[in-house]
């Protein structure tokens, strides 16, 4: 055969394309309270723990009792993404690209999201501590503006910690831990039977409990974890997993697991996430794939979420 048939060979493409390994949209919108937005800052009004008078008389005056007023702000995130599609690349492909950049876009903005929440990670799987942010720019863990001009800053409660070294050493996550943070929560009131309650945690979290006996083992589990080989609930608890959790480098490095209720955290939508596709004329006229949202949270209570360390 001659020695030029390499000239002859053909290469053949698939004419679909596929999306690579991602965190396909947000996980957490379903698991917080969600709100319309209409302005850049917007308040949320809110009345505490009242009080009533023990009567000794008869025919007394009427009581008033002040109901305590409180309000928590929630400021806009803007975020937006977008690519061309060229008519000259498109002519001499075999795809049209236009619907799977338009979902990429969409599952980009939806793991912006989720970050609005966490304040999380913006390189999954990267090593390097400072690649992550540590949570304080999310609204679960982050500082809450509340008060009538929104001028008073509450941290996340340090009483609603559950510490890395719970139970004697630093470990990763683990049923009694799981049980103290739902511990935390009860002591402050929440009503776990009207409530429903949730967890973000990563895959090495999830492995964490894989490895204990408790939720493997049928003697402690009829949910039988093994059988599907993954953790979706556990003690009363809906567990959402993903790579976008906060972690710390404070002591052992870390992962900041949020365990919260509804209620608790709240997520202001005045922009859900669009997308548009148009031909741009200032562009000789090539296809433009847009998308954009704008989000806010806040923390609504601090009693309401919890806060479990575990080892990466």
């Amino acid at each position: 055969m001659s020695d030029q048939i390499s000239t002859a060979f053909v290469k053949q493409f698939n004419s679909t394309v596929y999306t690579l390994l991602q965190q396909k949209g947000a996980k957490l919108r379903p698991c917080v309270r969600e709100e319309p937005m209409q302005s850049e800052e917007q308040f949320f009004e809110q009345v505490g723990t009242g009080s009533a008078n023990e009567v000794t008389t008869r025919f007394g005056d009427s009581p008033v009792n002040s109901q305590p007023h409180d309000r928590r702000r929630v400021t806009l995130r803007f975020f937006d993404s977008g690519e061309f599609i060229d008519k000259f690349d498109k002519v001499r492909m075999l795809i049209d690209p236009q619907s799977v950049y338009t979902q990429n876009i969409v599952y980009t903005l939806g793991r912006c999201l989720d970050d609005v929440l966490l304040g999380g990670a913006d390189v999954p799987g990267n090593s390097s501590i400072t690649t992550y942010q540590d949570g304080t720019s999310g609204a679960i863990f982050g500082i809450a503006f509340t008060g009538k001009s929104a001028g008073t800053q509450v941290s996340f409660a340090a009483g609603q910690v559950v510490a890395l070294n719970f139970g004697g050493t630093n470990v990763g996550l683990t049923v009694p831990k799981l049980i103290e943070g739902k511990r935390l929560l009860k002591a402050g009131n929440v009503d776990l039977d009207m409530e429903e309650l949730y967890m973000y945690m990563t895959a090495k979290g999830e492995a964490d409990l894989l490895n204990t006996t408790q939720v493997t083992s049928a003697d402690y589990n009829g949910v039988k974890a093994l059988v599907g080989g993954d953790v979706n609930s556990y003690l009363g608890i809906t567990f959402k997993r993903g790579e976008r959790a906060p972690q710390s480098a404070t002591g052992a490095q870390h992962w900041r697991y949020p365990l919260f209720v509804k209620s608790g955290v709240l997520l202001a939508t005045p922009l859900d996430i669009d997308t548009r596709v148009a031909e741009r004329s200032d562009k000789k006229f090539n296809w433009y794939v847009y998308g954009k949202a704008g989000f806010g949270g806040v923390r609504m209570e601090e009693g309401k979420c919890a806060e479990i360390k575990g080892l990466i």
